[in-house]
């Protein structure tokens, strides 16, 4: 299946049956991804008195019980909710699915401490004329391991304020990286990047989202893509998601 659409006085097609998954799979009780030490990912079938719920087992059907953390297991979408003491859950608050995204990679900048930084530099470099709703951040070095690795107590690249303003200035709604956080691992419990990001002093960008722990294959170029962000109906700050990015074909 093929669509057609405009986007900025210009016609695009998009071929449906050629998608692009930026989510990264879970595996129950594989070492990652995970990080700030959230227990591993789990499934278990449901046992009640001697049904287990497994065909290996001798009942009909799978039956599981799935324990995970959105934040610290896998690809996962944020809502605002995750820093407010209001319930704003992703669920409530993410009502438009699609959207035109950005694909950019950047190679993070060591600072003075030796933390490996986004800054608005590395951006600065890559940005075009114009800056769709979303922005994609690949870094390097991309490496297959990010699909299993526990970041905890490694402190992974993050984006400094200055980077993050610049966004928000940009107009961009949803930010998507491969990173665990937009903010240091230890931080004091500050978290000044989301705060930046969802503009918490003044308006709060309810309809902004931040995605963490995507994975951009090498092969997948950097540039304009039509993006769809799928979430599961959980009315909680952050579920589980499944960025699907497809690349468009001007139409003359």
């Amino acid at each position: 299946m093929k669509i057609n659409f405009k986007y900025k006085r210009k016609s695009y097609e998009v071929d449906l049956s050629k998608p692009i998954d930026l989510s990264i799979p879970l595996i129950p009780e594989s070492k990652g991804p995970r990080c700030f030490y959230a227990p591993k990912f789990s499934a278990k079938p449901f046992k009640s008195g001697s049904f287990i719920g497994s065909v290996k087992e001798g009942a009909p059907v799978n039956f599981f019980n799935l324990k995970l953390n959105p934040h610290g297991n896998g690809t996962h979408t944020e809502s605002v909710g995750h820093i407010t003491k209001e319930q704003e859950s992703i669920n409530a608050t993410l009502k438009k699915y699609h959207c035109m995204a950005q694909l950019m990679s950047v190679c993070p900048m060591e600072n003075k401490a030796g933390d490996r930084v986004i800054t608005k530099k590395n951006l600065e470099s890559e940005w075009g004329r114009s800056t769709p709703e979303a922005l994609i951040i690949r870094t390097y070095p991309n490496e297959e391991e990010k699909k299993n690795k526990d970041y905890s107590g490694t402190n992974p690249a993050y984006f400094s304020s200055s980077a993050l303003r610049e966004i928000v200035k940009r107009g961009v709604k949803h930010l998507l990286v491969d990173l665990p956080s937009v903010d240091r691992e230890e931080d004091e419990g500050k978290l000044q990047g989301h705060k930046i990001f969802w503009d918490i002093k003044t308006q709060k960008r309810r309809d902004c989202t931040i995605t963490e722990m995507i994975f951009v294959p090498n092969n997948v170029k950097d540039g304009l893509y039509f993006m769809n962000l799928q979430i599961p109906s959980f009315e909680m700050d952050a579920a589980p998601s499944k960025p699907v990015i497809y690349r468009p074909k001007l139409i003359k």
